[in-house]
C-alpha cells in the first residue's frame, strides 16, 4: 500500500508518501520522498490555491498512490486561519479527487497515537518517531513535510489493524 499524506498549511503544505514493503524479511514502512509546497504571501488567495492544486496533481500523478490521507480539520480560536486553513484542505481534497484518489482524514489526536503511542504528543516527539519508524538517516528539513509522513504512517498502521480485525472476524 502506497499512501500520500498532505499536512495542509497556509504557508507551507507538507506531503510525503510511505509505503508498506511486504516483501522484506520483516514487512517495514519505506520512506518514498517528502517535501513542502512553499506559499508566496504576497501572491493572492485564489492564486496560492492554483499553486496548491497544481502541485498536488503532479505529485500525485507522479508518485501514484492507493490513497490520500489528510488531517481533519482542527478547532481553532482563531476563525480566519480556520477558513484558511479549510480552503487548502478542499483543494487538497479536490486535487485527489480529481486524480481519483480515495481520500481518508484523520484527527490531530489518533495521527498522534498511531506514530507515537500517545495522542497528546509533543511535535518534536512526532518528528522523533517519523525518523525512526521509516529509518531515516536524519529528520526531514521540513516540519510540514514531517507531518505528512506522520499522517501517510498513521493510514498504514490503521489500514493493517483494519485488515487484522476483519481477518479475526
Amino acid at each position: 500500500m502506497r499512501v500520500f499524506g498532505i499536512d495542509c498549511g497556509t504557508e507551507f503544505t507538507g506531503y510525503g508518501v510511505v509505503e508498506m514493503d511486504h516483501e522484506a524479511r520483516n514487512p517495514k514502512l519505506v520512506h518514498l520522498c517528502a517535501g513542502a509546497i512553499k506559499l508566496n504571501k504576497k501572491e493572492t488567495t485564489p492564486q496560492r490555491l492554483a499553486q496548491v492544486y497544481a502541485e498536488l496533481i503532479g505529485l500525485i500523478a507522479l508518485h501514484q498512490p492507493d490513497v490520500v490521507a489528510i488531517e481533519e480539520v482542527f478547532f481553532s480560536a482563531n476563525a480566519k486561519s480556520a477558513l484558511k486553513l479549510g480552503q487548502v484542505r478542499g483543494v487538497a481534497m479536490l486535487a485527489a479527487a480529481t486524480c481519483k484518489m480515495p481520500v481518508v482524514e484523520y484527527a490531530p489526536l489518533s495521527i498522534k497515537s498511531a506514530v507515537v503511542g500517545y495522542g497528546l504528543a509533543a511535535k518534536e516527539q512526532v518528528q522523533f518517531m517519523v525518523t525512526r519508524l521509516l529509518e531515516l538517516d536524519e529528520t526531514p528539513d521540513s516540519p510540514d513535510a514531517c507531518d505528512a509522513l506522520a499522517i501517510a504512517i498513521c493510514h498504514i498502521h490503521t489500514a493493517q489493524t483494519l485488515t487484522l480485525q476483519g481477518a479475526s472476524r
